[in-house]
């Protein structure tokens, strides 16, 4: 066994012992993230003298639960990959079935808005899908926006610093968005979290109320009115407020096409509704 192989090993089993659920990739993406490769040409690549230290502390920092986004700098999302670090959330594989679902929404010049943009994953992955659109990311935290125009930058997305649930959020837009998109905090207050999201992700990116519909619900309210008639909203939610999410959109009588859609493993992951041509 070479000493690379030896070194991940050893990594992949201190990872185990510290609760990491995916202990071998994450060795391999340490490893290989130091080594400037791809975990495919770890195989094939040597380790300088310096790499067994560097690696070790970067394996330990791991079993300490940092985020391995944050130990690499980077996400993948996609057909894109974003920068994230503290202050900013991580996006996450799931909202990956959000974005297939959106993609398929698009048609050439759509005027597209991503809502709790943060990473602004979802923005620049559609603006990168369909290149006509007009692709607008919102964010309110000071934070985040550092990443959300860091990863936007060069990109044809525009980055605007709003309130998702101020009443006043994108009145030029009334009635002419195409398409909405929404990775919202939608985590109810007292939920158990995993260390990685629970001391890592910021707090106002997660949580939303007793129930997590506090951000939900004023999101629905002003995609009634950005919505051009018949056009799209697709919005994550918590796997407990599925139903409570498509309650709000149904009882705004706004909307049709309520419908619950599932992520890769089956969980209830996000609703989809189309705003009435002619509102009843």
């Amino acid at each position: 066994m070479s000493r690379l192989r030896e070194l991940l090993a050893e990594a992949a089993e201190s990872l185990s012992r510290a609760g990491v659920s995916s202990p071998q990739v994450d060795a391999e993406e340490l490893a290989a993230h130091l080594l400037g490769v791809s975990r495919t040409q770890l195989r094939f690549t040597e380790a300088a003298a310096d790499f067994p230290g560097r690696y070790r502390d970067l394996v330990a920092q791991r079993a300490r639960r940092i985020p391995l986004q944050h130990l690499v700098g980077s996400a993948a999302f996609g057909p894109i990959e974003v920068q994230v670090g503290p202050g900013v959330f991580i996006p996450r594989p799931e909202t990956e079935s959000l974005y297939a679902w959106a993609a398929g929404q698009l048609a050439p010049h759509a005027t597209i808005v991503e809502l709790c943009a943060g990473s602004a994953a979802l923005a620049i992955a559609l603006s990168r899908h369909e290149p006509t659109a007009r692709v607008t990311a919102i964010e309110v935290d000071v934070d985040a926006l550092l990443y959300t125009r860091r990863n936007a930058a060069g990109t044809r997305v525009e980055v605007v610093q709003a309130d998702v649930t101020s009443p006043d959020l994108l009145t030029e837009l009334n009635g002419a968005v195409d398409l909405i998109v929404a990775n919202p905090p939608y985590i109810p207050e007292d939920a158990e979290l995993e260390p990685e999201v629970a001391r890592h992700d910021p707090p106002q990116a997660l949580f939303a109320g007793p129930d997590g519909l506090a951000i939900i619900a004023p999101i629905v309210i002003a995609a009634g009115r950005l919505l051009a008639p018949g056009g799209a909203i697709g919005i994550e939610h918590d796997d407990s407020n599925g139903g409570g999410t498509r309650e709000l959109f149904t009882a705004s009588g706004l909307f049709d096409e309520v419908v619950q859609r599932h992520d890769l493993a089956g969980r209830p992951r996000f609703v989809t509704a189309r705003r009435k041509i002619a509102a009843s």
